[in-house]
């Protein structure tokens, strides 16, 4: 009798990058998670072209709870959108260009994350996280 076996979940692992100092990322970084124990870092996102619409980050706070200040940071033409729902208020990006998409460090949990994909030139859109972020005013 044959074994059929799978290995669809090696394949869908996603590759995990600890990040302890600011650093713009590139677009072949798409499809990574990024986790962030290290407070007041900065990650400048790549500027969003016709040829890399469709790529994905994912953040994750690892820090203490109330430890860290994670401060997502889109190209000066770029913008964020969308929502997280929280039990307390809803996050809610603000779709401004050039606004910061921050995890606040007040309310700051291990765990926290938040996924952002770009879905049109100019348009970063929050596709799924857990606490509390901020649109920079």
């Amino acid at each position: 009798m044959a074994t059929n076996s799978s290995n669809d979940v090696l394949r869908a692992r996603s590759k995990q990058n600890t990040l302890s100092a600011t650093q713009t990322l590139g677009e072949n970084q798409a499809g990574q998670e990024f986790n962030i124990a290290t407070d007041a870092l900065v990650i400048t996102l790549p500027a969003i072209t016709a040829n890399n619409i469709g790529m994905e980050f994912l953040f994750r706070n690892t820090g203490a709870d109330g430890n860290n200040i994670i401060t997502l940071s889109p190209a000066s033409t770029d913008s964020v959108n969308g929502s997280i729902a929280n039990a307390a208020a809803d996050s809610v990006a603000g779709g401004v260009a050039n606004k910061d998409w921050i995890n606040t460090k007040a309310t700051a949990n291990k765990g926290d994350w938040c996924r952002l994909k770009a879905v049109a030139t100019t348009t970063w859109y929050v596709t799924g996280g857990v606490g509390i972020w901020a649109s920079e005013s």
